[in-house]
């Protein structure tokens, strides 16, 4: 069954949508429903469209992940956006509820990361090894018992980057079992594309699309 979409910009060229953690941003081997599908199925309907409608991917979020994902609705807008996130001209700001207490009020992290694409998992590469470099800039928000919220300001946008950056530091995110987390939960990481800036592809306005966390990180907060 497709969910309802959560509109959060749309215009011409752009669409904007609230991605719920446990959907898919785009199909795999699973077959399962995706938020490309529920953009698609929007647009349909919306405007009364037969036939194929364009949906241009242009990034995407991990499926335990929720937050912001922006689609084109042209290939130019396609072409120009994803220019865009391949030469980091994007602002994204997550918000993380992770593991352990992070005693440095803010801070970059420097890694050099490495991904096994039989089993996808990332790791950080040993002294020498050859991989792609990933930086990312944190500000502690609040510290609550074993837990602290973090924003997080990516500068580069590496497959599971945030994920194993902040494990690599003994800060894995909640739920994360994948990179070590504790803390069982269900259907979610406690990881969120809070906010993305971009530079509209045809006006050339810089655009700020924002969701608020989920209210059911209310529990761990």
């Amino acid at each position: 069954m497709i969910p309802v979409p959560v509109v959060l910009f749309e215009d011409n060229h752009c669409l904007a949508l609230l991605k719920p953690a446990g959907l898919l941003t785009m199909g795999d081997q699973t077959g399962d429903p995706t938020l490309v599908d529920v953009a698609r199925e929007y647009l349909r309907a919306k405007y009364q469209k037969p036939g194929n409608v364009f949906v241009g991917v242009v990034h995407r979020l991990d499926r335990p992940v929720s937050g912001v994902v922006l689609f084109a609705r042209t290939s130019k807008g396609a072409s120009r956006l994803s220019e865009q996130f391949r030469v980091h001209s994007i602002e994204k700001t997550y918000l993380a509820v992770v593991e352990g207490r992070v005693i440095q009020p803010r801070g970059e992290l420097h890694d050099v990361l490495v991904k096994n694409r039989h089993t996808n998992v990332v790791n950080v590469a040993h002294r020498g090894e050859a991989g792609q470099e990933c930086v990312l800039g944190y500000e502690r928000l609040d510290r609550f018992g074993r837990f602290t919220l973090l924003e997080i300001r990516p500068v580069t946008g590496r497959s599971h980057q945030i994920r194993v950056q902040l494990s690599h530091q003994g800060w894995p995110i909640v739920g994360d079992r994948k990179y070590g987390s504790q803390t069982p939960v269900s259907g979610f990481i406690a990881l969120h594309s809070s906010s993305l800036t971009f530079c509209h592809p045809t006006t050339k306005e810089p655009i700020t699309v924002e969701a608020r966390q989920p209210e059911y990180w209310d529990s761990l907060l």
